[in-house]
């Protein structure tokens, strides 16, 4: 429950609370508070009793932390199992080694070739003949 407060937020809360309630009153302030929060689990837990009766037998391993969306999404995702079998055929690393290393060295294998012009991207084009070459500076205008 209060996996996140560290040492010293401890210790400032209970010095706040003595400070607020006095070191006479602090033992009852803390006896009333685990009661009161003892009522409230049990609540809790007949209220959770009284909904799996009345879902019947059907439902009968429902469990209400299934209703947070982190754990359903959690839980359709490891039982899935096209989802199982797509997550373990896909390597993302040895694509992204792959695809790095394409980048990376170019000349050791031969570049795939555009399927609509069949050249090679890899390549620098030609520079264009005087007699095709443009009047002006593309970039400059």
């Amino acid at each position: 429950m209060f996996n996140d407060i560290g040492a010293l937020e401890l210790v400032t809360i209970v010095v706040l609370a003595i400070l607020v309630f006095g070191p006479d009153k602090l033992p009852k302030v803390i006896q009333d508070v685990t009661g009161f929060i003892r009522k409230v689990r049990a609540f809790s837990d007949s209220a959770k009793q009284d909904i799996r009766s009345e879902l019947g037998p059907e439902f009968k391993d429902f469990e209400f932390e299934d209703l947070n969306p982190k754990t359903f999404i959690r839980k359709q995702l490891t039982e899935n199992e096209d989802l199982r079998e797509i997550r373990t055929s896909f390597d993302l690393r040895k694509e992204l080694n792959d695809v790095t290393d394409a980048v990376n060295n170019p000349e050791t294998g031969p570049a795939p070739a555009s399927p609509a012009t069949g050249a090679d991207l890899l390549k620098k084009p030609a520079a264009p003949a005087s007699e095709q070459r443009a009047r002006f500076d593309a970039d400059a205008t």
